[in-house]
């Protein structure tokens, strides 16, 4: 589909189509990106809704009557609106939505400057991105912009605090949801598998918890568990900051789920202590 729009400079045709997916595509990696720099609790879903609410604004503006919609006060409202729909189960927004303008504001300055030198006919128009390039040039181009940004907001997450997800942990006694911290030098694994090992803290799970397991003492703990006839009590050794050799009391889950992805049988270490500001697990490659 498209429309003309006579005015100033002549005819512009404007393909709706494109103008959707260009612009949901590069809200999405903003938001997604702004998310993990802020180290914010990120649902996929909520992300994909948020930029799909910003290509709908970037189509709306378009049509006969609603260029009003261009001016700064509703790209405002409307970024705003995209940021609490994207980040909307996170308890503070202003982080992610500051560096979500200011992520947003960058790829502005680098579609001017690739204008100006030309030969890239990616442009903004009423401030909005927009492309008469061929589509599936676009994707090329889209897939290594993705590229690149991944490896850039892989390495701010890092410094940032990392992504933050919500995984449900189920044990015999139930299950509980937790926020997890995604760290990629969190490499416990499990002796008899190799799988991951996810750790969290003990009193997240307690209610879940056989009344005989006690993190605090994992050794005996597991020799209670045996005798008790519990064979999914283990032993996870593990070294941290001013600990050379530890060993933290692990449970065998009936299943571990992040996002729509389930993982059954994996192994909980359970920290006696609180991991952290703002989560209450940790995950590597799960």
């Amino acid at each position: 589909m498209d429309r003309t729009d006579k005015g100033g400079g002549g005819v512009t045709v404007v393909y709706v189509d494109l103008l959707f997916l260009l612009n949901l595509a590069a809200n999405y990696l903003l938001l997604l990106g702004a998310g993990r720099m802020a180290g914010a609790v990120l649902t996929r879903w909520r992300i994909a809704l948020g930029a799909a609410a910003g290509a709908l604004y970037a189509v709306l503006i378009f049509l006969p009557g609603l260029m009003w919609l261009s001016a700064w006060p509703c790209r405002i409202a409307c970024g705003v609106g995209m940021a609490a729909i994207a980040y909307g189960g996170e308890a503070r927004l202003l982080r992610p939505t500051v560096l979500f303008f200011g992520a947003a504001a960058g790829l502005a300055g680098a579609v001017l400057a690739l204008e100006t030198l030309g030969g890239f006919s990616l442009t903004l128009e009423r401030g909005v991105l927009y492309s008469r390039t061929d589509l599936r040039l676009l994707l090329l181009v889209f897939v290594g912009c993705y590229f690149v940004l991944s490896l850039f907001f892989r390495r701010a997450g890092q410094t940032g605090g990392g992504e933050r997800v919500e995984v449900e942990i189920a044990l015999a006694g139930g299950s509980a949801v937790l926020t997890a911290l995604v760290d990629t030098g969190h490499s416990l694994v499990d002796p008899a598998d190799g799988r991951p090992v996810v750790v969290a803290e003990a009193s997240r799970l307690a209610g879940l918890l056989p009344r005989w397991a006690d993190p605090s003492d994992p050794v005996g703990s597991v020799e209670r568990c045996r005798r008790m006839g519990l064979r999914g009590a283990r032993l996870i050794p593990y070294r941290a900051v001013g600990v050379d050799c530890g060993m933290l009391l692990a449970m065998r889950t009936a299943w571990v789920r992040r996002g729509d992805k389930k993982t059954d049988g994996l192994l909980v270490a359970l920290s006696p202590t609180a991991l952290g500001e703002g989560y209450q697990a940790l995950i590597g490659g799960l």
